[in-house]
C-alpha cells in the first residue's frame, strides 16, 4: 500500500482559534529546510475547533505537526495534537503508530473492526445499507424465523408471514441469505435489496408483488 495518507489532527478550545490557525498556517513563511522536509502542498481544512493537515508521507506530516505546534505555542493556545494514518481497509484515521496491515490475518481484523463500527453506527442512527427480505409459508415459519434471528443479535423485523433483517453490508446480507437458504424450506423466498439511501429507517418496505 502506498505511504501517502498522513494526516495531522488539532482540536482547539473554540472555534475563532481553528479560524485563527487556519489563517497563520496558510500565511506563515518557511525556510527552504522545512519546506524540503514537508515536501509537496499540505492541504489544510478547518471544521469549527478542529483543523486537518493532510499530507502525502509521514515525513511531512511530522514537519508540518511541528509547524502547527510551534504556532499554538506561539499564540499561547491549548490544543490536543495528534499525527494519524488512514487505513483503508478498515476506513479510518487511526493512530500514526498503528502500521498498515501486512499479513492475511491483520487484514482480515481491519475487516472485522470496520464491519463492527459500521453496526455500531447503524444501531446509532438506525440505518442499516442492506435488507434480507424473506416470505414464509405462513406466520408460525416467520414467527419461529423472528425468534431465532432476534436471539442471534439481528435487527429483525417480522410482519404476518414475511421477515425481514438489517444488515449493514452488501457481503454480510448475501451470507445470510444463503444460510437461510440452506436452512428454511424450499416455499421460502430469499432476497437480497439494498435500503434507499435517502431514507434511514424506511418506514415501508416494498417486497415483489408476487407475494
Amino acid at each position: 500500500m502506498n505511504d501517502d495518507e498522513w494526516r495531522v489532527e488539532i482540536d482547539l478550545e473554540d472555534e475563532e482559534h481553528g479560524l485563527g490557525l487556519g489563517e497563520r498556517l496558510r500565511a506563515h513563511v518557511l525556510d527552504d529546510e522545512a519546506r524540503r522536509r514537508l515536501g509537496g502542498r499540505v492541504v489544510v481544512t478547518r471544521d469549527g475547533p478542529h483543523v486537518f493537515l493532510y499530507a502525502g508521507k509521514q515525513q511531512e506530516a511530522r514537519e508540518a505537526e511541528r509547524v502547527a505546534r510551534e504556532l499554538v505555542a506561539s499564540d499561547g493556545l491549548t490544543a490536543d495534537i495528534a499525527v494519524t494514518r488512514w487505513h483503508p481497509l478498515e476506513e479510518a484515521w487511526k493512530d500514526a503508530s498503528i502500521p498498515l496491515p501486512q499479513t492475511p490475518e491483520g487484514e482480515r481484523e481491519e475487516l472485522r473492526l470496520k464491519e463492527e463500527a459500521k453496526w455500531i453506527q447503524a444501531e446509532r442512527e438506525g440505518s442499516y445499507d442492506w435488507l434480507v427480505k424473506i416470505a414464509l409459508p405462513g406466520r408460525a415459519e416467520a414467527a419461529e424465523l423472528q425468534e431465532r434471528l432476534d436471539g442471534e443479535g439481528f435487527p429483525v423485523h417480522r410482519r404476518w408471514r414475511y421477515v425481514t433483517v438489517d444488515v449493514v453490508t452488501e457481503e454480510r446480507a448475501n451470507e445470510l441469505a444463503t444460510r437461510l437458504r440452506g436452512e428454511l424450506s424450499d416455499e421460502a423466498e430469499i432476497w437480497v435489496d439494498a435500503s434507499p439511501v435517502d431514507i434511514p429507517n424506511p418506514a415501508f418496505v416494498l417486497l415483489e408483488s408476487r407475494l
